[in-house]
Parts: C-alpha cells; structure tokens; sequence
C-alpha cells in the first residue's frame, strides 16, 4: 500500500481488480478545500487510457511487477518464447501480450518482459533496432509522387516506409514504437 504523495509516472496500481499503469500525475492545492491528485492512468492489459481523482493522502493498492532482461527464442504457434538470461528459465508469452511488437522481434533479441505473479503482461522492445531490406523497389530520382518514400520489406516481414535511395539488401534502423526509418545502420 502506498499514498497518493507516493505517486510516480511507470508505477503500477491495483484498482478495481485491474492493473493500471500511471503516466502523468499532478497535485492540485486549491485555494478552498482540500488537496487532491489528478492521474491520468493506463490500463496494463487493455491499453485503455482515463483520467482518474484521488483525495490527497488516499491509499492506494500498488502491484509488484517484475521487469526483466529477456531473450526472444522462436514462435510457438500464436505464442512467443522468451528466455530470462539470469536463470534460463523459459516463458511462453501470448501474441496479443507482444503486441505490434512481433514485428520487429528477430531471434536472440534482447527484450524487457514485465510480469505480475507469474503472468506476463506486456513485452518492452527496444526503442530502435536495425533490420535488413528483404526487398524494396528500385526508386527512381525525381519521382516524387510519394513524397520521397517507397514501401520496403524488412527482414521480419514488416513493412517500413524509407527514401528512395534506399536498396534491397541494405542494412537501416527503424523505431518499434511507430515503424518509422531513422537511418541507414
């Protein structure tokens, strides 16, 4: 148990039976009356996302969750296979819980899995990982009906946006938290 003055951004509360993440939070003196924190919270599970008031000094119901530093074996069906690198112990970890995640997880990538007694409850990549182009058109200069991009298929089977200069086979960077081209690698 913790109070509300304990509140900070990544900590995550049991409320109602569900697990719920804080990702801003701002303590608010009016001129009258009492104190209070406005949170706003995001659902582990769901990815819901409300705006929720506590009275100051309320208690509040943390969780422990356990963050750790995990290998990404192979697929298992709709599952993914991960392996905790400090004791070797494996965990199966539903697609639904990777997320859009799977699509920029290459074998023998390192990954943060957050568990909550014994369940896995989402998969952190890595903010940037660098995949090879499987196959892109050859972009033509001075094309640029497109506005200077074209579709390329990186080695995972996704599909990322880059310039035109860009060729099968080259090596680029690309951010997981939105499929974005940062740079050749």
């Amino acid at each position: 148990m913790a109070t509300t003055n304990d509140l900070k951004n990544g900590l995550v509360l049991n409320l109602d039976g569900d697990l719920w993440t804080v990702v801003e939070f701002q303590h608010v003196k009016p001129g009258k009356g009492g104190a209070f924190v406005r949170t706003t919270l995001k659902n582990v599970l769901s990815g819901k996302v409300v705006d929720r008031t506590f009275n100051a000094g309320t208690k509040v119901d943390t969780a422990t969750v356990d963050k750790r530093t995990m290998q990404y074996l192979y697929a298992d069906g709709e599952d993914y296979v991960f392996m905790d690198l400090e004791t070797y112990e494996q965990i199966s970890v539903p697609g639904g819980t990777v997320g859009e995640g799977t699509k920029f997880l290459l074998p023998e990538a390192e990954v943060i899995v957050a568990t909550h007694e014994g369940v896995p409850l989402y998969v952190e990549l890595p903010t940037s990982v660098i995949l090879e182009i499987t196959y892109t058109e050859p972009g033509l200069q001075g094309d640029r009906s497109t506005g200077g991009t074209k579709p390329a298929t990186v080695e995972t089977g996704a599909t990322v946006n880059v310039p035109l200069f860009i060729s099968t086979g080259e090596k680029i960077k690309v951010d997981t938290r939105d499929s974005r081209y940062l740079g050749r690698a």
